[in-house]
């Protein structure tokens, strides 16, 4: 039996964590295997990667440094954690994966999207997400909330133009890929959210 990759996508401050974790106790209480994890991240490699790319210390990284350390913290994550739990038929719920990459570092930095794509290849051509679902908002809406949690990390004192490409890259991937990327929409309250995540989870099971 295989397992599901679901996983979370969108700019900062839109709900991602809030929606995984809740979405991680309802299957429980449903009787599923759940695994948590998250991008950059995952990982003991994954996790000392996504502290040195993320601190506000490093605020001179080019965005091809970025972009390697970001698939550098993939390739171990997709070896060590995501591809044994798919064998064990887990269900896997990951914050970010690589159309946060095709996002920030294609759509932000404005790295061409054949080089990521070259990356995704080279790192999980055969491990992909069965499900993803993009929680957007509009920029400023988004921005406003993520200022209210803790210190900003590098990414996250990006500019508004930043992440509006971002966002914009997040809608054409969805318009590509509509059978995996789900729009949802962030404004719903994070109980709305939930029962549309587990609506649509139980179609594809």
């Amino acid at each position: 039996m295989s397992g599901l990759l679901i996983t979370f996508e969108g700019i900062e401050g839109v709900g991602k964590s809030t929606l995984q974790h809740a979405l991680a106790d309802a299957l429980k209480k449903r009787g599923k295997e759940v695994l948590l994890t998250r991008e950059p991240g995952g990982t003991q490699l994954g996790e000392q990667l996504r502290a040195a790319i993320l601190s506000a210390d490093h605020m001179h990284v080019t965005p091809m440094a970025e972009l390697l350390v970001m698939f550098a913290a993939r390739a171990q994550h997709v070896a060590e954690v995501i591809q044994p739990a798919l064998a064990k038929g887990t269900l896997i719920l990951c914050d970010r994966f690589s159309d946060t990459s095709f996002a920030y570092q294609g759509g932000g930095r404005q790295i061409p999207f054949a080089w990521i794509e070259s990356l995704v290849k080279m790192t999980h051509a055969d491990v992909q997400p069965h499900l993803t679902f993009w929680l957007d908002l509009p920029v400023a809406q988004a921005l406003a909330r993520a200022k209210k949690r803790s210190a900003a990390d590098r990414i996250e004192q990006e500019t508004v133009d930043f992440f509006q490409q971002a966002r914009e890259c997040y809608a054409a991937r969805a318009l590509a890929e509509p059978k995996r990327i789900v729009r949802l929409d962030a404004t719903g309250t994070p109980e709305q959210l939930l029962q549309q995540s587990l609506e649509i989870i139980e179609k594809i099971q």
